[in-house]
């Protein structure tokens, strides 16, 4: 296939034009309607006809003996004609779900894999799933997992709701916000991405005019870079961003700076929070001085900050990763209270955002909302579902009890495991735990165009597309543009999308007709976008016809703001008019509901408890590891191309020349990062914008573990602890880990 001509499609980093010739992607050049365009797509051509594609369906040597050791991925593979792959796996499907029926089946799926509306890999096996009986599915994400439960506990709202629909946005942000106080930063690398694919990234400028106007940036975060140049850093120990905050919290009841009346107006629970702070109920007053000593940032820091806060207009925004740690329910909780204390709350450029500075739709306000256009997944019979993050858990105590969110539930007794459009040996924590879980289930089957980790420890691979491989169209809620995403190269090997493996499989278990309803992968993207485009005209807003987006290749539509004021300009000028979706219609600084769990994680209140591995609880560990996004790309995603770059793997670490000098470690030196759980190699780079105590590994690396089990790539996921938040939310905590490092 030749074409030079460059056409434009949609990605999760953004709008890109791609050049092809003879079959092969040429290069990849920025949308030029996007201002602020990512540099992902430069690796494209390198990894989407890498060696390391999925060639042809494989099935694992070991799997047709009857091992299932299959954790460690060292196993040979057997290629196998599509009609043979696919008969192995419907039996082996048939069969589980004929001896222990289909709440056996874990749908493991994370999205991510497509910014196109059809070939979403999470929604398609979901489909195929459901209308074979269902299955066991996961609930939350890794991203923000802590967040999505207590949102709606504290605000009646869930997190969607809440950074579309209720928080401030960035126009109003620069118009108004004289003090942005970001826990964890706002980083740009991060805003890169965005689910559904941008025409045009838009927080870098949102930033710029927010400094060119001489608003104040203070980044509260153990790196300087996680904002911009004109940022304020203000170095903290990791994971004791609720100490700090509850000193600010203090501090404004000690200088008699809290707004009383919208406490009373728009709150409930006020008083039991203050009886907490004051030390009432502990015997702790949780003042500046014991916010410092836990937090590292000195008490007249806190002072000045907490007076600041008070006397301009504040808004302080949460990155995701402060949520990522044990109790990391905690944060957004004590920010909530802190910010119903400055009584900000519903004014222009005051309150409390999140998510700002974590994807590039953070910010966007209260755009409107189209809707139309997925493609249906049916009812799920099966109705379980696990907290996201306690996959191994799961596979490792089949039958165990655990706690999520005032329930008491059972881990579903997995025999078989089918996972499309993502890789766990990427989201997940402790990997060497979660090999031994890998090896329970009876079966993994794993839709994927390259050999990740994950599918080298699958029993099944059937080859997949990448989206520059089929036809379909993109969009993203709220942005301006629309994508008609062309096929741009044939499917490299034997690969088939994900549509045509599970309407085999469909065919062969009996549900053909309820998974393709008759219709053809280019039947089903006119079906879906039509479906769009009724619901949007029906919306007061045009949009192309289907054949004229195709000749168009993209299209600008109208998606303004509306309406004029968020959720809470409405709430803070009436309350009892505007109630809140909370037990009490208010905002909840103290819920009855958490404190009837009972849980000792949490009182009913925000409150500060220690996590079990901190700096202040360092022993043989001597190190705090923070294990951000990658800069080069979305979660692992083209990785194979990256690792190919000479000296780019193993990862870089980054750390303080203090902490270098103590260990006779160079700038550039191959490193060993390691604790009880495991170890990795690293690449040194020493900078004096890492606070001491602390070091940086991105994710992001495949995880490749020599003969000893070590790492060699840099994954940091096999040093992290794989426990749950709390109780509450069972969410990931990445982001609590001791570790320390040795030159190799």
């Amino acid at each position: 296939m030749a074409g030079d001509q460059g056409r434009v499609t949609s990605t999760h980093w953004g709008a890109t034009r791609i050049f092809t010739e003879d079959g092969r992607i040429l290069r990849a050049d920025p949308f030029e309607e996007d201002p602020d365009p990512s540099p992902i797509a430069r690796i494209l051509p390198n990894a989407v006809h890498h060696a390391d594609r999925v060639a042809r369906p494989s099935v694992r040597k070991g799997w047709l003996r009857g091992d299932r050791a299959r954790g460690a991925g060292r196993d040979d593979f057997v290629e196998m004609p599509w009609d043979e792959a696919l008969d192995i796996a419907a039996q082996e499907i048939g069969r589980i779900r004929r001896v222990h029926g289909n709440g056996a089946i874990f749908g493991g799926s994370y999205g991510w894999s497509s910014a196109g509306r059809f070939h979403h890999a999470q929604g398609q096996l979901h489909r195929f799933l459901n209308c074979i009986g269902g299955y066991v599915a996961q609930k939350g994400t890794y991203s923000l997992a802590a967040a999505e439960v207590m949102l709606p506990h504290i605000f009646g709202m869930t997190e969607i709701e809440y950074r579309h629909g209720a928080q401030e946005r960035w126009s109003r942000i620069v118009a108004h916000t004289q003090t942005l106080v970001a826990f964890g930063g706002i980083n740009t690398k991060n805003t890169q991405t965005i689910a559904g694919g941008t025409g045009a990234h838009r927080t870098a400028g949102h930033l710029r005019a927010f400094g060119a106007k001489g608003g104040t940036l203070i980044s509260i975060s153990p790196q300087r870079g996680d904002s911009p140049d004109f940022a304020r850093w203000l170095p903290i120990i990791p994971g004791t961003d609720t100490a700090l905050i509850l000193g600010l919290a203090h501090e404004l009841e000690r200088t008699g700076r809290v707004d009383r009346d919208f406490l009373a107006r728009c709150t409930v629970g006020y008083d039991r929070f203050r009886a907490y702070l004051l030390g009432a109920t502990d015997g702790v007053a949780k003042d500046a001085a014991w916010a410092a000593a836990i937090s590292g940032v000195a008490a007249e820091e806190i002072a000045a900050l907490a007076e600041r806060m008070a006397t301009t207009r504040t808004m302080i925004a949460l990155a995701w990763s402060v949520q990522r740690a044990e109790n990391g329910e905690q944060p957004y909780w004590a920010a909530a209270t802190l910010a119903a204390m400055l009584g900000q709350i519903g004014l222009p450029g005051g309150g409390l955002g999140e998510g700002y500075g974590t994807t590039d739709s953070g910010g966007t306000g209260p755009l409107r909302q189209l809707t139309g256009g997925a493609l249906p997944q049916g009812d799920n019979p099966v109705g379980v579902t696990i907290p996201v993050a306690r996959i191994a858990d799961m596979l490792l105590n089949p039958g165990m009890p655990y706690a999520y969110n005032g329930e008491e539930r059972t881990y579903p007794d997995i025999r078989l495991v089918y996972w499309a459009g993502g890789n766990p040996y990427h989201h997940h924590q402790d990997l060497r735990r979660l090999e031994k879980a890998w090896d329970r289930p009876d079966c993994v089957i794993v839709n994927e165009p390259w050999w990740t980790a994950t599918a080298r420890r699958a029993d099944i691979v059937f080859p997949a597309t990448t989206p520059f491989e089929r036809e379909d169209y993109g969009r993203e809620n709220g942005d301006p543009y629309l994508f008609h995403m062309p096929r741009l190269i044939d499917p490299q090997g034997e690969a088939r999308d994900d549509f045509a493996i599970f309407s085999g499989l469909a065919a062969r278990l009996g549900a053909e007709a309820a998974f393709t309803e008759g219709l053809g992968a280019g039947a089903w993207i006119a079906r879906l976008y039509d479906d769009f485009r009724i619901k949007s005209a029906a919306s007061g807003v045009e949009v192309p016809e289907y054949e004229e987006l195709k000749a168009r290749n993209w299209s600008r539509i109208d998606a303004a703001p509306q309406p004029a004021e968020s959720a809470f300009d409405a709430f803070r000028r009436d309350p009892e008019a505007h109630r809140l979706r909370t037990p009490s219609g208010r905002i909840e600084l103290f819920s009855g509901t958490i404190a009837a769990m009972g849980y000792a994680a949490c009182p009913g209140h925000a409150v500060w408890i220690a996590p079990t591995e901190w700096l202040g609880a360092r022993d043989r560990f001597r190190l705090h590891l923070l294990s951000p996004q990658p800069a080069d790309k979305l979660h692992s995603q083209l990785e194979a191309a990256l690792a190919d770059e000479p000296g780019a793997r193993p990862m870089p670490v980054a750390l303080h020349p203090e902490e270098a000098a103590a260990r006779d470690i160079e700038d550039g030196a191959l490193v060993e990062v390691f604790n009880d759980r495991g170890a990795c190699l690293g690449r040194a780079r020493l900078t004096p914008d890492v606070m001491p105590g602390v070091l940086i590994l991105p994710t992001g690396a495949w995880y490749r573990p020599d003969g000893q089990g070590r790492d060699t790539q840099g994954n940091p996921n096999v040093l992290t602890r794989d426990i749950g938040t709390s109780p509450i939310a069972q969410g990931p905590t990445a982001q609590t880990t001791l570790v320390d490092l040795r030159p190799v």
